[in-house]
């Protein structure tokens, strides 16, 4: 127990870990009724060069723009599917030898979040959304990142798309790593806790707080990376653990 705290915090930072025990202890008392989130959000500059270079060559990747281009059985619910292409969202699918072993999502202008109620509002037509990239575990050391990210960048450089934008968990300590060594731009930091119908939210950035009491209250949070430059994507992210 002491040294899977003790990895927890070396993976998370202390305040990180803080807020997923917390959120582990409100699962188990409130029977999943009451829940804590914390994201971050980062914005990373579209690549022009190739992440594998020449390599994973034996890796497909379709972009799949309608329920029925998924493969069954998919590793996510029906619903939550079915929300994500009604409002747009496309997925690139990575296949080795006819298995699936990956894929990324990605939305312009506005997405419906499906973790907690809240949507994002992106200004610029120059970014774009990513979210829920997944990669099977046995084969997460070989080429699938890297080249679900080549056929990302490819698309999204030819519709003049300059920069992708993430919410990660601070509890997904893969992810906060992976962001770490690309290097990112801060974008702000939103901590939600869910309480049966009722939702608090507090963030960085406007509105700041708000309060739901139902399905249709959700704060609309806005993004905007026009002012960002190549050099903001190149600082690394590192301390995004200290936040």
């Amino acid at each position: 127990m002491r040294n899977r705290l003790r990895r927890t915090i070396e993976q998370l930072g202390w305040v990180n870990t803080i807020f997923y025990l917390l959120h582990r202890l409100f699962g188990v008392l409130s029977g999943d009724r009451w829940a804590l989130y914390k994201y971050y959000f980062v914005a990373q500059a579209v690549a022009t060069a190739s992440l594998c270079h020449g390599r994973g060559k034996t890796i497909e990747v379709r972009l799949c723009k309608d329920p029925n281009d998924l493969p069954s059985p998919y590793p996510r619910p029906v619903e939550v599917v079915a929300q994500r292409f009604a409002q747009g969202a496309q997925s690139l699918t990575a296949f080795k030898q006819g298995r699936m072993v990956g894929f990324l999502w990605f939305l312009f202008d506005r997405y419906q979040e499906d973790e907690v109620r809240a949507s994002y509002q992106l200004l610029s037509a120059q970014s774009v959304w990513d979210f829920d990239v997944y990669v099977k575990p046995e084969d997460r050391l070989g080429f699938v990142f890297p080249r679900l990210w080549d056929e990302a960048n490819r698309l999204l450089h030819a519709r003049a798309v300059r920069w992708s934008c993430s919410r990660i968990s601070a509890f997904n300590a893969g992810s906060l790593a992976a962001h770490a060594k690309i290097g990112t731009a801060p974008l702000g930091t939103v901590v939600f806790l869910r309480c049966g119908s009722w939702q608090w939210m507090f963030a960085t950035l406007a509105p700041y707080f708000h309060l739901s009491l139902g399905p249709a209250s959700f704060p609309q949070l806005q993004f905007d990376t026009s002012g960002l430059t190549q050099f903001h994507a190149m600082e690394p992210s590192c301390n995004i653990l200290k936040k």
